[in-house]
């Protein structure tokens, strides 16, 4: 696509557009007409070109409490677009950019931003669920006025949307959109976490409990960092082929696990334990079988789903004295404005799979669709185009 790099006619003016809307938890989304605000202070607005449904999506949309759920919404946070306007104080990107919005935000001024030890940002931690992290407000109004509540400070399920400055990367136009869009999140989380959380080794031994987008990303950044064996664990049988395009070299369906628990499987695999384990699905069952596989001495568990149910997490005290370590990770530890533009360069450079992530692709009108492919377990990633 060709970014318009005129003055924007709509400039400083509240934009009409179609939003994909939901207005209770688990309900199917209704294309409305919306008004999208311009943008504040520290803020861009963006033009959506194509954008991907995640799983965190669809746990949000089934979640009918708590401080999280809020209704009406437009959900959405994998996306790629272009800048439309921007507002005061905005001068790392222009009218016309290619942007990426992202959930996690990166100040670049925090200590947290500034350290090489942590990804988490203090400037804006994660205290306004459903509107702009500065002030919590909303940028959406439907058609009789009413606000409508942001998700994860991107909501790209609208063909506009208003994103903070700290959740921008400007990324090369190089890159294809449809691949782009997808290191707004689950990509991104994988293949960090596999880089930067747990730094892989050459010849290490790896076991990933859910073979998701998540999974499969882990499975995709140990093969970019040379493990040996990569142990994917699933109860669809299916994943194991779609797997091994991503470097899964073996495969354990626990139903058909009789007489061994997956722990025993992947020791007796491992010659004691994988030198790294990875969580993702959100399970703390799932977490603790992941831990009791990890190999001691050095086995080391990073924690990337997240346990929706309330299940507190038990970690024997002489798993931790035998040198097992057990971390948690917010998108993969990565930054997004430092880190992303690296992820575009391996992709550009034929070492980054991309492609096998994309399974099908709707237009924006036929949303839903995605949200069935993906509570039948037949898509990985689903490509919703706005203009298609």
């Amino acid at each position: 696509m060709e970014e318009n790099k005129c003055p924007s006619k709509t400039e400083g003016k509240p934009i009409r557009c179609k939003a994909a809307v939901c207005r209770k938890a688990g309900e199917a989304l209704v294309i409305e007409e919306i008004e999208v605000a311009p943008p504040k202070s520290w803020e861009v607005r963006i033009k959506v070109i194509c954008t991907s449904l995640c799983h965190t999506d669809v746990t949000f949309w089934k979640l009918n409490w708590g401080p999280a759920s809020a209704f009406p919404r437009i959900f959405g946070h994998e996306a790629v677009g272009v800048v439309e306007s921007v507002g005061e104080n905005v001068e790392e990107v222009k009218q016309g950019d290619r942007v990426l919005p992202v959930f996690f935000p990166e100040c670049g001024e925090c200590r947290d931003c500034k350290s090489t030890k942590s990804n988490c940002c203090t400037t804006f931690p994660f205290t306004h669920y459903n509107g702009m992290p500065r002030d919590g407000s909303s940028r959406f109004k439907d058609s009789n006025g009413q606000d409508l509540n942001h998700f994860l400070f991107v909501s790209s399920f609208a063909e506009y949307t208003v994103v903070d400055i700290a959740n921008v990367v400007k990324i090369s136009s190089d890159i294809p959109v449809d691949k782009a869009c997808l290191l707004g999140c689950g990509v991104t989380t994988g293949v960090g976490a596999a880089w930067k959380v747990a730094e892989v080794e050459q010849g290490s031994t790896v076991a990933i409990f859910g073979l998701g987008a998540v999974g499969l990303a882990v499975a995709e950044g140990a093969r970019l960092r040379g493990a040996s064996k990569i142990i994917g664990v699933d109860l669809n049988p299916d994943k194991y082929d779609i797997g091994k395009q991503f470097g899964v070299t073996d495969f354990i369906n626990p139903a058909n696990c009789s007489h061994k628990s997956v722990t025993e499987v992947i020791r007796e695999m491992t010659d004691g334990g994988a030198d790294y384990c990875f969580e993702c699905i959100g399970l703390a069952s799932l977490m603790q079988d992941a831990i009791n596989s990890s190999r001691p001495g050095w086995g080391k568990t990073v924690i990337l789903g997240v346990e929706m149910h309330g299940s507190p997490l038990s970690v024997s005290s002489i798993e931790i004295l035998r040198g097992k370590t057990v971390t948690g990770s917010y998108f993969g530890g990565v930054k997004a404005k430092s880190d992303i533009p690296f992820f575009v360069k391996k992709y550009l450079h034929n070492e980054l799979n991309l492609e096998g992530f994309v399974t099908h692709e709707i237009s924006f009108q036929d949303i839903n669709k995605a949200f069935d492919l993906l509570l039948q377990g037949k898509s990985i990633r689903c490509i919703i185009w706005m203009d298609k």
